[in-house]
């Protein structure tokens, strides 16, 4: 510039040259000139959100799956999806993970997306080995991104992140790092060097809280249930063993053992209108939980399950334990039906009673119950986790490592209440222990006593008396209580419901 000024400079000296005309101008000239201009400033426009294209769903291949998952029921007011939770249930977190990560349509609901689960759990109740059956967007049909040819941008099925619409990449981190090949029953599928698969496993995880943590996914038929499908469930129920007698719960245990009436030992939902309420039990035993034997277990195995049917029998197994039933009452509660009586459990017991009503008696404590495992006939499920990473070569999707670094902080926490337990018993005196009644070395039950039931999970009833469980107040029979439905409130639900509900609920 002419000077050697350069005109950065120069500009602020041309703000002052603008404003000499108005500098003798009085107060009330500076305002009718405000009020002239202002009408015609052009004011600057609200600036907008660019709106991004809907996600399409139907424009993506979609597939059958099962997912395996844990969870950490104690945060969860059940498994089952509620309308208005007073806390969060574990299918509606996961719905919503679901969704998040454009897997399932909103829109559609759990049965837009053929939403099938194994067991409902009740509020409280934790699964090991939870499964589930829907429909979710897929890459069948979709090349690996190395071997996709640039030329076709016609294809409708491509894999790439920007397929997955705006915001879905920081969402679902990795969503293009494919799986390995799959495999689906109920059609063909492409040579495994062009089909792959997303990976659920982590994309799933990476949104759901730690509570709720995915294992594995599988391809499946189209006609697979995660419901009606499964041939087995096994359920866990984790006790402390002190104060009671294992041998004695050993011996009522067995006695579930094969097909049995469980009408007694279950809560009646009369909204379901069920009326058959035997189930088989393959399997019920008494076992340590862990190599100190600080722990026991009680594995219940069968083929389905009524609502509550685990923490009813607990409870039951609880009072033989402590010495205040003996293990033939387990025989008189399932001896239900009187056209069809059992005979004494073993040679040298009398004849059961029949017990066509359910006795007054609280259940054990939802806490220490799990939903271990699901089981399915050979072949029908293919469990498949996160391949390693196609850029490090490492694993990095797996929730192994979180979970073991719970276990840590659970097992610390668990000294330190221990400690706490120690620091307190140098100035208090432990509680008289009575039970198992009459074992060496127990204290006598004395008149006035407080005794301790126990309920699982560190819950206990107090009580100065125990009335055996055969001479309490007898519940309403499930005829009566259906028929009070049916006459009652149920009366415009029943009228609604096409089909009866189907025996097999797999509930706890």
């Amino acid at each position: 510039m002419p000077g050697g000024y350069s005109y950065r400079l120069l500009r602020p000296y041309a703000r002052f040259t603008r404003m000499e005309p108005y500098k003798n101008w009085s107060r009330e000239e500076l305002i009718a000139r405000l009020q002239h201009l202002d009408p015609h400033h052009d004011r600057p426009r609200p600036a907008t959100t660019p709106q991004g294209k809907p996600f399409d769903f139907n424009a993506y291949p979609k597939r059958k799956i099962a997912l395996k998952f844990t969870y950490n029921g104690i945060h969860y007011g059940g498994m089952e999806f509620q309308r208005d939770p007073a806390l969060p249930t574990v299918e509606g977190v996961l719905f919503d993970a679901l969704v998040h990560t454009r897997l399932v349509d909103r829109a559609g609901g759990l049965e837009g997306c053929g939403w099938q689960r194994c067991g409902r759990t009740d509020k409280g109740v934790s699964a090991g080995g939870q499964v589930v059956s829907l429909w979710v967007r897929s890459t069948l049909g979709s090349k690996a991104p190395e071997e996709a040819a640039p030329t076709e941008p016609e294809s409708t099925t491509s894999a790439e992140p920007s397929e997955d619409g705006p915001g879905l990449e920081g969402d679902f981190g990795l969503m293009d790092d494919f799986d390995e090949a799959p495999t689906n029953n109920s059609k063909p599928t492409e040579p495994a060097s062009a089909a792959l698969e997303f990976p659920y496993v982590f994309g799933l995880n990476h949104i759901l809280p730690p509570t709720i943590r995915v294992l594995a996914w599988s391809p499946v038929s189209d006609e697979f249930s995660a419901r009606f499908s499964c041939r087995w469930r096994h359920y866990k129920y984790f006790f402390s063993p002190r104060g009671l007698d294992l041998a004695a719960m050993s011996d009522a245990a067995a006695r579930l053992v094969g097909e049995r009436d469980f009408r007694n030992l279950c809560k009646i939902d009369a909204s379901k209108q069920i009326t058959v309420f035997t189930r088989r039990i393959l399997s019920a035993t008494i076992d340590r939980a862990d190599a100190h034997g600080d722990l026991y277990v009680f594995n219940l195995r069968g083929n389905a399950f009524l609502y509550n049917m685990v923490r009813h029998i607990m409870a039951i197994l609880f009072l033989v334990g402590s010495g205040l039933e003996k293990p033939s009452v387990m025989t008189a509660l399932l001896n239900a039906d009187p056209a069809n009586p059992l005979p004494p459990f073993r040679e040298g017991e009398e004849p059961p009673p029949i017990v066509t009503g359910k006795p007054d008696y609280l259940i054990a404590d939802p806490l220490p119950l799990m939903l271990w495992d699901c089981g399915y006939d050979d072949g029908v499920l293919d469990w498949r986790t996160d391949r390693a990473s196609a850029k490090t070569g490492e694993s990095t999707k797996s929730p192994l490592p979180g979970m073991i670094c719970d276990l840590e902080r659970a097992t610390i926490t668990a000294a330190l209440d221990e400690h706490f337990l120690k620091a307190a018993e140098a100035h208090h005196k432990p509680p008289k222990q009575y039970f198992p009644l009459g074992a060496p070395g127990v204290e006598p039950l004395h008149p006035g006593a407080m005794m301790s039931v126990p309920l699982g999970g560190g819950m206990v009833k107090r009580a100065g008396t125990y009335v055996p469980l055969l001479q309490r107040k007898r519940m309403p029979t499930p005829d009566e209580v259906n028929e009070r439905y049916r006459l009652g409130r149920g009366a415009k639900k029943l009228g609604r419901k096409a089909a009866p509900t189907p025996a097999d609920e797999g509930d706890e």
